[in-house]
């Protein structure tokens, strides 16, 4: 199981972005796939996540409006469309895998992609 998270970059206030996770060695189908940030001094926090079995996907109230996760099986991949960013929005963005749907453990994680909103 193995995943590479990207897309993220510097962007202005108001900006969006597209996060991608890439996964290898699995089947998107057969795990659930969560986005996790850490701004500075802070903690991690779920953003979203989509199910493996039935693709039901779950955004956290902070971002509901603004953030859409999807995933595209024929690319094996999941993303993260994040609009109308904002300085509190600047973190390190990681996806994760957890066998089955998002409400089993985290045990696979990619590398991270710094998302910067800053003029």
């Amino acid at each position: 199981v193995q995943l590479q998270a990207s897309g993220g970059g510097l962007v202005q206030p108001g900006g969006s972005l597209r996060l991608s996770c890439a996964a290898s060695g699995f089947s998107l189908d057969h795990y659930g796939i969560g986005w996790f940030r850490q701004g500075p001094g802070k903690q991690y926090k779920g953003v979203s996540c989509i199910n493996g079995s039935d693709g039901k996907t779950y955004v956290d109230d902070s971002v509901k409006a603004r953030f859409t996760i999807s995933r595209d099986g024929h690319e094996n991949t999941v993303y993260l469309r994040m609009h109308s960013l904002q300085p509190e929005d600047t973190a390190v963005y990681y996806c994760a895998a957890a066998a089955g749907n998002c409400g089993a453990n985290f045990t696979s994680w990619g590398q991270g992609t710094q998302v910067t909103v800053s003029s």
